[in-house]
């Protein structure tokens, strides 16, 4: 069995931070955080074509260039191919994961259910299976604000019942941290399930609704909306996320294991997000109304208490400033006017 460690190693240059996931959105955010404190990063992406392989490569490059990238390491393989993920364990040594590779989307899984499973479920077992044989001192391993499915509690806390999933990749992300609570409880490896509240800012996917919002208002194109516009979320800039990513590498070790919603607990309706992000564009955005989709949930809301007493975790980033950083960034790359 492992041995609870603390965090004096994490960002020892000679122990890498195992990132899975880490040319995609947050992965690649995560990455940068961790070599900008002076650490080490072992990444890992296969380049899953859910979209653009060359956005993914983009955002390696962005590592390599910015402060630390010298000592980014990079290896293309499946986490599911368990073989290949011992092997990169072998050879990089790393003293933690961050594990955030996953099939992503609500309404793509439900064409897939069978692959979602697979790449979420078979591949967290694997990262988890290959953290313990490689003397991994802690995991934190992404969840999502869908496992609260349609609740009519809020805010959602940590504590909630979540056993009644309403999409198969809801139901990964459960079946994600059922996988994750027994791996601590048998191995004894402090481990972290984090779930995500709608991510967005800079490098963002660009099949979500903040990107496709801004490059369609942008092109003076029609934007889908779904439903009558009083659905809500809880959206989250990705540098308020990326701290709660640290704060749990370094706090896990206290808990054994720990389930942590990293949210910014200020929920907007989609009527108020897209008039927003038609100011900031400066362009009244044209509604392309359509019902609402299998799947989705009426609001999402994150509970905060448990995350601030634990990991210190405060989320700084308002809405609009968040939309104003990532229009900004959509600006430079020509993605909008």
């Amino acid at each position: 069995m492992s041995t609870p460690k603390d965090a004096s190693d994490l960002f020892d240059p000679s122990r890498p931070v195992l990132i899975t996931g880490v040319a995609g959105f947050i992965g690649s955010h995560v990455a940068q955080a961790v070599l900008a404190r002076g650490g080490s990063v072992a990444g890992v992406d296969n380049f899953d074509p859910y979209y653009d392989e060359q956005l993914k490569r983009a955002n390696l490059r962005e590592i390599i260039a910015g402060e630390g990238g010298a000592r980014f390491n990079f290896h293309e393989a499946d986490i599911t191919d368990q073989r290949a993920m011992e092997e990169v364990f072998r050879e990089s040594g790393p003293s933690s994961v961050v594990h955030l590779a996953a099939k992503a989307g609500v309404r793509p899984s439900i064409e897939d259910p069978v692959g979602y499973a697979h790449a979420n479920v078979t591949g967290t077992s694997v990262i988890l299976r290959a953290a313990e044989r490689a003397g991994c001192g802690r995991i934190v391993a992404a969840s999502s604000s869908s496992v609260y499915g349609s609740s009519e509690k809020v805010p959602f806390a940590e504590t909630d019942d979540i056993t009644r999933p309403i999409s198969p990749y809801a139901a990964t992300k459960l079946a994600t941290e059922a996988v994750c609570c027994t791996h601590a409880h048998l191995t004894g490896m402090p481990t972290a399930c984090l779930r995500f509240f709608t991510v967005y800012g800079p490098r963002q996917r660009p099949d979500l609704a903040i990107r496709l919002f801004m490059r369609k208002i942008g092109a003076g194109e029609p934007i889908p909306f779904f439903g009558d516009g009083s659905t809500s979320r809880d959206y989250t800039f990705i540098d308020d996320i990326v701290s709660g990513v640290l704060a749990s590498l370094e706090r896990v070790s206290e808990h054994g294991y720990r389930v942590w919603n990293l949210g910014s607990d200020r929920p907007v309706t989609l009527r108020e997000l897209v008039e927003t992000i038609g100011e900031v564009g400066g362009r009244k955005p044209e509604i392309d109304r359509r019902p609402m989709q299998p799947g989705d949930v009426p609001r999402t809301w994150a509970d905060l208490t448990r995350a601030g007493e634990e990991l210190g975790y405060r989320p700084t980033t308002a809405l609009r400033e968040g939309l104003e950083r990532q229009h900004a960034w959509m600006k430079s790359v020509g993605e909008c006017a």
